[in-house]
This record gives structure tokens, C-alpha cells and sequence, in this order.
């Protein structure tokens, strides 16, 4: 299983940790469509804690995290 956790504005309409079947899934960006969530609106992308891109392979026990842009002020 891969585990995906979402934030922030992610998670609206979804759970914040989803369970992917890893056999399914090679890269983020499989995932990123799979959620129908744009590439260019993933500010952060770690995968295990690293810094990813989204054409980075992803495997069974990976942990993908993944964050909108945030404002503030």
C-alpha cells in the first residue's frame, strides 16, 4: 500500500490519509490524477520526507505527502 496524506485545501472532499493500492500506482503523478488534483497546484510533494517531483517512481510502503500553495500574512 502506498499511504497518501493530504492538507489543507486537499483534503476538501476527501479523507486527509488515503490507502492506494501499490501494484496500481507508479509514480505521483499516477496518484496526483487518480485524486484529479492539477500538478500545478501541488506546491510541496514529499515522498518518505524527501522533496519529490511528480514523475518521481513511487513503491509499496511509500508515504506520499502532498500540499497546496498556502497564504498568509
Amino acid at each position: 500500500m502506498i499511504e497518501v496524506r493530504l492538507f489543507a485545501s486537499f483534503r476538501a472532499g476527501r479523507e486527509k490519509i488515503i490507502l492506494l493500492d501499490a501494484s496500481i500506482y507508479k509514480t505521483a503523478s499516477d496518484i496526483l490524477f487518480s485524486l484529479d488534483i492539477p500538478e500545478d497546484e501541488v506546491a510541496i510533494l514529499l515522498i518518505n520526507g524527501r522533496h519529490s517531483k511528480a514523475y518521481d517512481t513511487v513503491k509499496d510502503g511509500d508515504i506520499v505527502a502532498l500540499f497546496p500553495p498556502v497564504g498568509g500574512g
